[in-house]
This record gives C-alpha cells, sequence and structure tokens, in this order.
C-alpha cells in the first residue's frame, strides 16, 4: 500500500510539472467533453421515458417529472 501511495505521489508530481496543453488541444478536450455530456443526457433522458411506475417511484420522480425531463433538449442540463 505504501508504495502504490509513493507512486501514485511520483505520477501526480510527474503531471503537475508538465507544461499545459496547447491552446486548440485545450480547446479540443473541451469540445469532446461538452459532447460527451450531451450524449449522455439524450440517452438517460431517452432511457427516462421508458421507466415503469415503480421504478420512477424509486428514484423518488413522478410521471410528469420524468416527461418534462425527458422533453428537454440535450444541451440543457
Amino acid at each position: 500500500m505504501v508504495q502504490h501511495s509513493q507512486t501514485a505521489q511520483t505520477n501526480m508530481s510527474y503531471l503537475i510539472s508538465r507544461p499545459g496543453l496547447p491552446v486548440l488541444a485545450q480547446w479540443a478536450v473541451l469540445f469532446a467533453v461538452l459532447v460527451t455530456k450531451w450524449s449522455l443526457r439524450r440517452r438517460t433522458r431517452s432511457h427516462l421515458k421508458h421507466l415503469s411506475e415503480a421504478q420512477l417511484k424509486d428514484i423518488g420522480l413522478s410521471r410528469a417529472d420524468a416527461h418534462y425531463e425527458a422533453t428537454l433538449p440535450f444541451w440543457r442540463p
């Protein structure tokens, strides 16, 4: 366990000491993260429409709440 902790600290210090990404690469990463969030929202909202009443009750949502959430566009949080 101690060795793993030391390795993790060594890896973190290496990552911290590295120069930052070029601006274009930073934008590419931000864009990829945004598209991934949008995809996840679209997928989960689509699945929300198909949950049973028991499943909705289990997660604390009414059918109206689920319908509202499922009809939101993917770009809205």
